[in-house]
């Protein structure tokens, strides 16, 4: 009897193991992508029972084959998951075997690189909402190696959006505010209360810094709008950045460049603080990376790995009191923990961090974490990166509708706007 207890509880505990979005299990899984095929600048977004496809890559750092395998979580607007099965959201086989892969050459560092294209018409989602990608092994969705966001959109619910000034004047000159118009006409639907819609705003398609607004500022009829200084995001300034895209050359945030017949060590050009710094408008990729080759070689399975290291000083060279220092962006997942946290030097008087990155075209912030005035946690660029109210930013916007009586969000609304052309 015993037995069998330990055994449901350790079933059970196995059941309700949550699988964090984005987040990856091995430490010999890298680089993992996912955007729209074609487009390595984009998010994976894709139209419900569209032609749209996405694109996967990834490395294994193991630089051996194995039985990777890939299936869908339908989850709610909040990234829960949802209490459908799989087999209602699933069309074909529940799961799919990743078959295109290919191992590195003319590189220091040895390492498996796979891809594919998705869905695949076996495996196929058919309702709208947010999905967790799940990429495991053998076939085990208990193995996993990695999970990554995307969502199927049904467009039938119209967007506006415009940028506008914070109505609170002492955020004028550091935050962006959104208004956000939502017209249900042509969707369709019953929605019995304005709390039937659910608004998400994410600035540079970061989830970190997501918000997420159940209750209309003015409701009538079929049209729902939302405008006060809630959606109001702190604007940040342009990210910073490194090439990488040669190492066999400094780019001009490259200090320098080790390479033994070992490992490669780039370090980083030091970065100090930006917040009274004027503000100087650039190009920039909203801080993503891009994995890139300026040596001619295939980028997928022919770039090199690097140990790259950063160097952030801080005013007077003292540690900030009371608070860690984290880099953030897509190098490290936009998560504030221990591999993206910055170590204070003494002796240097300087932060100091490594990743381990492939070649390509890197953008980074450095960033704190704080508590707001709920007392939650936030992530904030006021003291490292400071915000000025007119840098560019881009702002996704997504609908989701969750009828009475359903057990899913719907997402029925989708729209992207960049802040340069969008001002008022």
């Amino acid at each position: 009897m015993k037995k069998i207890i330990t055994f449901l509880l350790l079933f059970s505990t196995l059941v309700a193991r949550p699988q964090l979005p984005d987040h990856v299990y091995k430490p010999n899984i890298r680089t993992v992508k996912l955007y729209k095929a074609g487009d390595i600048y984009s998010y994976p977004v894709m139209g419900l029972n569209s032609a749209d496809l996405l694109e996967l890559h990834f490395d294994d750092l193991d630089a051996s084959a194995k039985n990777c395998y890939y299936t869908y979580l339908l989850c709610n607007a909040d990234w829960t998951p949802s209490e459908l099965q799989p087999f209602d959201y699933i069309r074909g086989f529940q799961s799919m075997r990743i078959t295109t892969y290919r191992y590195s050459s003319l590189s220091f560092t040895k390492y498996t690189h796979y891809q594919a294209t998705l869905p695949d018409k076996n495996c196929m989602p058919f309702k709208s909402g947010n999905y967790l990608l799940k990429v495991f092994l053998n076939n085990d969705t208990s193995d996993l190696l990695f999970t990554k966001r995307f969502m199927v959109v049904d467009t039938r619910i119209s967007i506006g959006a415009q940028l506008l000034k914070p109505f609170n004047l002492q955020l004028a000159l550091s935050n962006q505010r959104i208004q956000i118009g939502v017209s249900t006409t042509n969707a369709q639907i019953n929605a019995f209360s304005p709390q039937d819609l659910k608004v998400v705003v994410l600035q540079n398609n970061t989830w970190a810094t997501a918000m997420m607004i159940n209750k209309p500022n003015i409701y009538r009829g079929n049209y729902y709008e939302y405008n006060d200084d809630a959606i109001s995001f702190p604007a940040g300034k342009e990210w910073r950045w490194v090439d990488l895209r040669t190492m066999r050359l400094r780019s001009d945030r490259v200090a320098k460049i080790v390479d033994t017949s070992k490992r490669v060590d780039i370090y980083v050009q030091p970065d100090v603080e930006r917040k009274a710094q004027m503000y100087v408008y650039y190009h920039d990729l909203d801080g993503i990376y891009t994995v890139e080759n300026a040596d001619g070689n295939n980028p997928d399975w022919q770039s090199d790995y690097a140990y790259v290291h950063f160097t952030y000083v801080p005013p007077g060279n003292q540690a900030y009191p009371g608070s860690d220092l984290y880099l953030f962006g897509e190098l490290t997942n936009y998560t504030a923990d221990n591999a993206s946290r910055m170590t204070f030097n003494p002796d240097k008087g300087a932060y100091e961090g490594t990743l381990f990155l492939k070649q390509g075209y890197y953008n980074y912030s450095y960033v704190m974490v704080a508590p707001d005035e709920d007392g939650r946690n936030r992530i904030t660029l006021a003291n490292t990166e400071g915000n000025y109210d007119v840098t560019e930013n881009t702002y996704t916007i997504l609908v989701y509708y969750k009828a009475f009586g359903a057990r899913y969000d719907e997402l029925l609304g989708y729209t992207q706007f960049s802040t340069l052309g969008s001002r008022r």
